[in-house]
């Protein structure tokens, strides 16, 4: 990561972690970000990756990454391999602790069996909907199932006879024998383990068909690797007595601290890794990189830069609190940091062909244009001028709708940038009355001076028609046209998609260095925003990261 870049800011888990430093509870900060490998990451991810592995290296600690991989039926190995792509790219590293829960399965089947033993755990043979029945509600206690007071020995053959394949899918589960009357329902029994034929699992094989379930996993994995602050999110809080109870009742000698800070939640956009699979699936979107979705990898795709995304997580910061951010916060960062890289240069969207009649015939002129107006180091480059010459059709109309256009009209001048002053003298119009061609003249003294005797205040972009090169656009946009698509429940929610999230202009041209621009690469297309080449496409294509300004601003104001 840059040098430059802020500091994060104090939260009540640094302070933590700076009180257990100082009390000498701990010697040494080991963290860990543990996806599962059941999607691509997204950008509530992010903010768990920046603050885990943050902390890490502020505190010249550890951070692991381990992939809570307890379900092979939504797992595999690309999602796997995406996620640590989006870390690296992100500017973090494990150095070498890659993990899998999946490494531990012999041990949690152990300690599984230790709390048999204990009688703190018993098969239990009743199927999902007795189950479900038996659990009670918030304001009933639940049933103590039938079987909740088999002999250990009995439980420890069934529970063999499990793992030995022996039952069928949903015939029976390992369940804690806490407290059916426990006011939080987490406490009431929870499943441990249950049984899954006819799946192979992407790390071990068909070696099992027994699987542990996330919340009894997850603390002994934490323990296993030595975790002294085992950070979640705010929909764990509930599960951290059970988080405890596990490890209090296993033969283990650590004992992480679980500490749940709020989700990220994220305007005009969807977290849930359920409905980004279904905008996925249902072909909503192109892919998982889709650049109008929140996953890392579509924002890496858009434009993103990692320095941005680091930067929005410290903007947001971590509280307890939940709340909304605005998606505006998100797009300030990408702004503000492409502002200060990204190269200038010139591309026509809607093009519309200016003839500068008293220009020579076959002439091409370089000149020089400065690539950044904000950083001279970033030198000058050379643009093309010729005769013939391409505009933006929104850079035109016969007649001027106010004092404050500063664009071209009939008979009215502008600047090209970084070249001449044009008047426009004549248009040219097709048979049914639409605008194909301007006619124009040009003043040859006011080359990088100001014409005499007047002034123009009005400075257009260009391209040049014998150069330049042509392109396809892509303009994205919010992909919801409602701030909070969460809010609605079931699979709804897809009518809230925006018809106008995606744009694409495929007569676009761009000046000839945008030929060999790279993806990942930035540039501001002159006043029209930050692009980047998409390196997906074929030929050449860019994507719109965002807009110069927030053009949302006005209509989120509106009643």
């Amino acid at each position: 990561m840059s040098g430059e870049e802020k500091s994060a800011p104090s939260n009540f888990i640094r302070q933590i972690v700076d009180q257990d430093l100082a009390s000498g509870k701990h010697s040494a900060i080991h963290t860990r970000f543990p996806p599962e490998p059941n999607g691509y990451l997204h950008i509530g991810h992010a903010k768990s990756i920046v603050l885990n592995f943050g902390i890490a290296e502020d505190y010249r600690g550890l951070c692991n990454l381990r992939f809570d991989d307890t379900n092979p039926q939504k797992e595999n190995v690309e999602y796997v391999e995406a996620i640590q792509k989006d870390v690296r790219w992100l500017g973090y590293d494990w150095d070498g602790r890659l993990f899998f829960a999946s490494d531990y399965f012999e041990q949690l089947y152990q300690f599984a069996v230790e709390l048999i033993e204990k009688g703190k755990a018993f098969v239990c043979e009743l199927d999902y909907e007795r189950m479900r029945d038996y659990r009670g509600t918030l304001k009933e206690p639940g049933k103590n199932s039938p079987y909740r007071d088999r002999p250990i020995a009995e439980n420890l053959d069934l529970f063999q006879r499990m793992r030995a394949g022996e039952f069928p899918d949903g015939a029976r589960v390992l369940r804690a024998r806490i407290d059916m009357a426990s006011p939080n329902i987490n406490l009431r029994d929870p499943v441990l383990y249950r049984i899954r034929h006819g799946v192979v699992h992407h790390q071990t094989g068909a070696a099992w068909c027994l699987y542990p379930m996330y919340d009894y996993t997850h603390p002994i994995s934490d323990a296993l690797e030595g975790i002294t602050h085992s950070l979640c999110t705010l929909e764990f809080e509930d599960h951290r007595p059970f988080y405890d109870w596990v490890l209090d009742n296993i033969s283990i000698g650590c004992h992480p601290r679980q500490i749940e800070f709020s989700r990220l939640n994220l305007e005009y956009t969807v977290m849930s890794k359920r409905k980004l699979t279904q905008l996925v699936s249902e072909g909503h979107v192109e892919g998982w990189d889709d650049p109008r979705m929140p996953t890392i990898a579509g924002l890496r795709r858009r434009g993103f830069t990692p320095a941005a995304i680091r930067d929005f997580c410290h903007r947001i910061g971590i509280t307890k609190a939940e709340n909304r951010v605005e998606m505006s916060v998100l797009e300030n960062c990408i702004r503000e940091d492409l502002d200060a890289q990204a190269p200038r240069r010139m591309a026509v969207l809607r093009p519309l062909k200016l003839v500068i009649e008293n220009y020579p015939e076959g002439r091409i002129e370089a000149l020089e244009v400065a690539n950044h107006p904000k950083d001279e180091a970033q030198g000058m480059r050379k643009v093309t001028m010729g005769r013939e010459i391409y505009i933006d059709r929104a850079d035109f109309t016969e007649v001027a709708p106010n004092k404050q256009w500063k664009r071209l009209v009939t008979g009215g001048e502008v600047r090209l940038r970084g070249s001449y002053v044009i008047r426009c003298e004549a248009v040219v119009k097709d048979a049914q009355g639409e605008i194909i061609e301007l006619r124009c003249s040009y003043d040859p003294a006011t080359l990088n001076a100001n014409p005499e005797g007047r002034k123009v205040k009005g400075v257009i972009h260009w391209v040049c028609a014998a150069t330049g090169v042509r392109a396809e656009v892509r303009l994205y946009d919010r992909l919801f046209t409602h701030p909070t698509p969460d809010a609605v429940s079931g699979s709804d929610f897809t009518y809230l998609i925006n018809p106008a999230s995606l744009e694409v202009l495929t007569d676009c041209l761009v000046e000839a260095a945008l030929a060999e621009a790279t993806p990942e690469t930035p540039f501001q297309f002159e006043r029209e925003g930050y692009f980047t080449r998409d390196p997906k496409a074929l030929g050449l294509v860019f994507n719109r990261t965002v807009t110069l300004r927030d053009s949302w601003a006005k209509l989120e104001q509106q009643p």
